[in-house]
Order: C-alpha cells, then structure tokens, then sequence
C-alpha cells in the first residue's frame, strides 16, 4: 500500500534552512512511512556510533600522514582511559577522565625525553569513534598549515581509546604542554552521528574544570567545515599563547557571527 499525500505544512519552506525534523506532514493523524523509517534509520546510526570500536591502529597512521613526525619528537602515540571497555566508560564518566596506569606511566616516560612544549594534540573517540576516525586527519592536515609559520613546539599526538574531554588535562600536565587541543567524538545526534569537537586549554593540569576550556564544536559533513575550523582554532591558540590563558577569559573575535565557537560552559554540546 502507497502512502496517501501528505497534508500540506506552513512550514514546508524552511526546511532548506535546516536538517531538523520539521514541516514532514502527515498521512490522516499518521507520521509517513517514509518519514518513520527515516527517523529509525537516524537512530540506529546514532546508537551504532556510540558503540563502534575505534581502530586506534588505523587512527594513529591516519594522523603520522596527516601530521609527519619533522615538527614533533615522535609518531603518535595509543594509550587508554581508566574505563576498561565501552560498558564502564558509559556507567563511568570518571575513568574516562584519566589515563589507566600503563598509560600513564608510558606517557611519563616519553616526557623525560623532550622539554617543555607549546601544544599537545589529544584524539579520543569520546561518544562516537567514527567522528575522530573520518575527521582528526583531515583537519589536522588543514591546521598544520596555519602552524607552519609560527614557530610552534609540539608533543607527539596522542590516541586515547574510551577517553572524554578532560582526559587532556592529565595529558598535557603529563608531556609539560603549554596548550592541549582535544579532539574528540561529540555525542551523536540524528542529523549528525559523527561530529567531531575541539577544545583548547591553556596549562592544563588534573582537575581544572570547564570554563578553562574554549570549544569549537560541530565539524562534520554538513557542519563546520575543516578550514574554518582550522582558522577559528587558529586564533585562539595564537591567543592563549600569547594571553597566557584560554576558557571564559578568551574570545574568539575573528568575526562577529561567532555562533560555532565558544568557552565550555556556554552553548556547544556537552562536554564528555
């Protein structure tokens, strides 16, 4: 059986605007055929992303050809989270927070061998893995560019399997960072399973909270494209080192349209 035509909506003409759910019409009191099997599909991709495994392997040669070794002391590096797997990392936000022990102790390690840096890079899978494994390349392909000219030092990048946003902190403080990026997967929605997040912290350590973050949320497809990121990311960075700080002191004021980025405690998605 064909659906019947659906009920005109007022709305119908902003839907160019936006992906939400909106002017989808009906079919009697209804939802469309078409339209439920759209939305159950979003859901299923949504769920699976919070599951999927990350390939640290792949990641980790995927970001040694995105960002070569020539400008940091060493190829990226894999290490792992307190949550032992998927289940505890969702039942514990915490574990997420901090590195397990060999981790930990790796990462100390590879501090002994450099001195003080300017930038961590941290890649963590967080709520969807397959944002981190489509996108961190990519984007760090387009801000290498933007560093090449201005003399920064940076750590080895490091992959962190079931990690969350502050997750960075302990890394930072670990590899004597001035400044920690995070990227990391944002929690799924179903217009986009697979967004990926920024943020920047300037002196990070174990048990700062969030307003010292500054987050660039949204890149993905049919979001926030790379090089834009790329130059907003930019300018904080430029700032934070200069300023000496990052979070609610810190604004991007590159334009006046900033709606995509902001400090953690304002609008972008939840932190991790």
């Amino acid at each position: 059986m064909h659906d019947m035509p659906a009920a005109a909506s007022p709305w119908e003409a902003l839907r160019r605007f936006t992906p939400a759910r909106i002017a989808l019409g009906h079919t009697g009191i209804s939802q469309r055929t078409a339209t439920q099997l759209d939305f159950q599909l979003a859901h299923a991709r949504a769920r699976d992303a919070v599951h999927v495994p990350l390939d640290a392997k792949a990641l980790q040669r995927a970001l040694h050809t995105a960002w070569p070794a020539s400008p940091s002391p060493s190829p990226p590096v894999i290490a792992h989270s307190a949550a032992a797997d998927r289940h505890v990392y969702l039942q514990r936000p915490d574990l997420g927070r901090r590195l397990d022990a060999a981790s930990h102790a790796a990462l100390a390690a590879l501090a002994s061998l450099g001195g003080s840096r300017d930038l961590g890079i941290v890649v963590a899978d967080g709520l969807s893995a397959p944002a981190v494994a489509r996108h961190a390349a990519p984007f760090l392909a387009a801000l290498r560019g933007r560093l090449a000219a201005d003399d920064w030092t940076l750590a080895p990048p490091v992959v962190v399997r079931q990690g969350r946003v502050a997750i960075g902190d302990e890394i930072g403080e670990l590899l004597g960072v001035r400044i920690v990026l995070v990227l990391i997967g944002e929690r799924p929605g179903l217009s986009s399973p697979d967004s990926m997040g920024l943020y920047l912290t300037w002196a990070p350590r174990r048990g700062l909270t969030d307003e010292r973050r500054n987050c660039i949320s949204n890149i993905h497809a049919a979001g926030l494209g790379y090089d834009e990121a790329a130059t907003r990311l930019h300018y904080l960075m430029t700032e934070a080192r200069r300023r000496g700080l990052s979070g609610v002191a810190l604004k991007d004021e590159t334009d006046n349209t900033n709606d995509r980025v902001a400090t953690a405690d304002g609008a972008p998605p939840l932190l991790l």
